[in-house]
């Protein structure tokens, strides 16, 4: 698994993380990293998602270069 902190004293708009959990948890797919459980820890919100060996995509879209095909199946997955 991999675990997410939120600062909840930090975020301005804590309603968006809400919003955010409610759309990952209705949300089952094999191609997307699926959302477990959230624990409030003091003022942390700790999310339990999947663990996706090889990092996220954004880092992916930024150290490799993709061809237009390449996005395009990314994008259809």
């Amino acid at each position: 698994v991999a675990v997410k902190q939120v600062s909840l004293g930090k975020q301005p708009q804590k309603e968006l993380i809400v919003n955010e959990l409610l759309v990952v948890m209705e949300n089952k797919h094999p191609n997307i990293i699926n959302y477990l459980d959230s624990y409030l820890v003091g003022d942390k919100l700790w999310i339990i998602m999947e663990y996706m060996d090889g990092g996220p995509l954004s880092r992916v879209i930024k150290e490799v270069h993709l061809a237009e095909g390449e996005m395009a199946a990314i994008c259809r997955e």
